[in-house]
Order: structure tokens, then sequence, then C-alpha cells
């Protein structure tokens, strides 16, 4: 029998990586367990985000960066921050962001995809996501993803990205040009970090991406396996984790990144290994 594709998405193979457990409840159990609050750093994010995508959406002689702040300010998320004034604080910290990056771009300079879907496959993934943006510069093109967080990133974090290793291995198959060269562009301090794929390096990220679909295969199969030894069982009280026949094939991997797990309220390993942090604490201190 031919091998099923495994379907998936570089945060569903990354979401393995990092936790088999958040994984599964992530992806698996239904229903989702309930989630924690929401992050107020992931409503600046999406808020930044989405005012850019309009932007380029304008007719190219409304494309201003007064334009851009605009759109941030009437498309503002509101959720995870402290209270109002922390959130009109940043309200204005993002628009003045957007506005100051707008303002280095060409609005002439047509994208060509903004938040746009890729999609390719191997003899193991069908792996799909979406790109923030897709540029043409001369015969190439060039994966761009925008990036809002405090901590400023290095040509190691362009190198390292699973993501967008697949994003322009994608693009180059869908649009059939070359595609090596991915960019982060993080708006708080304006730098860009660059690195230039070569074809074996593309093709390492993808053989890596094959190898993580292998195990989160593996264990999809364990758990829709055990889905019938789990029939009657009772569900497991608030907080405490559901232990079931495949439970080995999704174990926590404990650590500091515990603190900002969406499930950590079920999760003992995870509430011992670090303490839950405020929606808010991934914003910069000195903006609080």
């Amino acid at each position: 029998m031919p091998q099923r594709l495994y379907t998936c998405t570089p945060s569903r193979l990354n979401t393995w990586l990092d936790c088999p457990r958040r994984y599964r409840m992530t992806y698996l159990d239904r229903p989702m367990p309930p989630k924690g609050p929401p992050w107020a750093h992931n409503s600046v994010g999406a808020s930044v985000h989405n005012a850019l995508a309009g932007w380029w959406r304008l007719p190219v002689h409304e494309r201003s960066p007064e334009a851009a702040g605009r759109l941030l300010l009437r498309g503002w998320l509101t959720d995870g921050f402290r209270d109002e004034a922390q959130s009109a604080q940043w309200r204005e910290r993002a628009r003045e962001m957007t506005e100051r990056y707008v303002a280095g771009l060409d609005p002439s300079d047509e994208p060509l995809g903004v938040e746009r879907t890729v999609a390719t496959r191997t003899d193991r993934i069908a792996v799909s996501g979406r790109i923030d943006r897709l540029d043409a510069r001369g015969s190439e093109l060039v994966v761009v993803d925008y990036k809002t967080g405090r901590h400023v990133l290095t040509a190691d974090d362009a190198r390292g990205s699973l993501a967008m290793a697949i994003y322009a291995v994608a693009a180059s198959r869908v649009l059939r040009r070359p595609c090596r060269r991915v960019e982060l562009h993080h708006l708080p301090s304006g730098e860009v970090a660059v690195w230039e794929h070569t074809e074996e390096s593309l093709a390492r990220h993808i053989r890596r991406a094959e190898q993580i679909a292998a195990e989160a295969a593996a264990a999809d199969e364990a758990y829709r396996a055990g889905a019938g030894k789990r029939a009657g069982v009772p569900k497991p009280r608030e907080g405490e984790v559901e232990h079931a026949p495949y439970d080995e094939m999704f174990p926590p991997r404990p650590g500091n990144l515990c603190s900002w797990c969406d499930f950590a309220r079920h999760c003992p390993e995870g509430r011992e290994a670090a303490p839950r942090k405020e929606p808010w604490a991934a914003l910069p201190v000195d903006a609080v």
C-alpha cells in the first residue's frame, strides 16, 4: 500500500518538536482542552500584520505611512492587555512602528503575494502555510516575514527557520521561479535578518520536516488506535492530564517555555517547571 501523506503546516511540525503533549492537546484532543487567557503580544503582532496586509491592498496612490497608521488603529486588537491604558499605550506604539516601517517601502513595488498561502508535497508530506509577503526581486522570489517581538533577530534565526525554508520551496514550485532568500523584518528595531539558502540547505530543511512528520504521524496513529480503548473511561478532573494507552507517545517537555503554554493549566509537569506568565509579560518592560 502506498504511504499516506502526512498533511501539516510548519506550525504543526514545530509544535511537535516543542512538546508532544501540547501537540496532542492542540491537534488531536476533541474537544480541545480550554486554553488560558490570550496574550497581549499576540494582539500586537496580529494587529500589525493585518494593517500591513491591508496597506498593500490599497490603491497605490493611497499607500502612505498615515494610511498604514489608520489601518492599525481601526483594526487594533485589545486581548491580553492589563487594562485600557496599557492597550492604548501599545496601540500608539504599534501605530508609530507600522508607519515607520511603511515609510521605508516603495508603494509601487507590488509584491507577488500578501498573506499568500503556498503548498507543496514530497513522497511523505503535504505541507502548506501562509507567507506574510512574497517579493519578486529580479528573476528570484524572496520570502518576507514580519516580526514584532522584543528580541532582535539575526541571520541565524532566518537560516534556522523551518517555516521560511518550507515557504521558499513551496513558492518556488508554485511560481516556477528560484526562491532562496528569506528575510525576517523586525519592526520594533527596523533590523532585517537575511539568509540566502542553497538548494542543499533547503533540501536539508525538507528532510528535517519529513523526519518530524514521521514521528508525529506515528503518534497520530497511536492516538487513533487508542480511541476505542478510551471509550467509557471517565474524563480527568480539572488540572489533571488524561493518561491513556497512547500517552507515552505524547510526553511533556517541561522547561521555561511552559510559562507561555496555552495549556499549562492541564499539565502538572509544566506548572511545576515554570510559573504562568501574565498575559502582557512578553511586552518590553520599558513600555509597560
